[in-house]
């Protein structure tokens, strides 16, 4: 499915306008962050695209194989902002801080949704979400590099005290509207991180 997407990505009409399997990405993105994957229908996703359902079968499979996709690019886009966001940051504090930082800066932007992996692993309980899974092992893996640099002394267990925070921050925020949770969240992560 990664081939798929990637290509989608990438290629666009003569016109200058996205390609069908663009379309339905973008579409897809926007309409399942802000309803759910369940709640928004093929038909609508079609519509909303102005994509052929044929389209949709030639790129992605199913509305599954569409899900899929979806989860597969926000986990590259968020990879892509952190990266980005810590670029120029050599110290390995603020680098775990920018997850944190990263979230108080979209989240009231993006109407308190929480974490969309989370929304989406919520969805679909019984099923093992490769993104979703890979995603969050990403991130574990970063924070324990990080906090090896830092000197942490186990930093498995603390890569993944910090992890369960920004979870519970994340779920904070999205239950009270606000992005108090987040700030507490960075607020606690911060006094776990040894000193440099």
């Amino acid at each position: 499915m990664a081939t798929t997407t990637e290509s989608a990505v990438s290629s666009a009409d003569r016109r200058g306008k996205p390609a069908p399997a663009q379309r339905l990405l973008d579409t897809a993105t926007t309409l399942f962050a802000r309803h759910g994957i369940r709640a928004v229908g093929i038909d609508r996703v079609l519509a909303e695209s102005g994509v052929a359902r044929a389209s949709l079968y030639s790129s992605y499979g199913s509305k599954d194989g569409l899900v899929i996709a979806y989860l597969e690019h926000l986990d590259r886009r968020d990879r892509a902002r952190w990266n980005e966001a810590v670029a120029e940051v050599a110290d390995p504090a603020d680098r775990i801080l920018a997850f944190f930082d990263l979230a108080l800066a979209s989240a009231p932007d993006r109407g308190f949704r929480g974490c969309q992996y989370a929304n989406a692993a919520t969805e679909f309980p019984d099923e093992a979400l490769a993104p979703v899974i890979e995603h969050r092992r990403w991130m574990l893996d970063t924070l324990t590099e990080l906090l090896r640099a830092r000197g942490a002394a186990d930093a498995v267990v603390l890569a993944r005290r910090i992890r369960l925070i920004y979870d519970g921050a994340l779920a904070g925020s999205k239950l009270d509207h606000d992005a108090e949770p987040l700030r507490l969240g960075r607020a606690i992560a911060a006094e776990l991180i040894p000193p440099g």
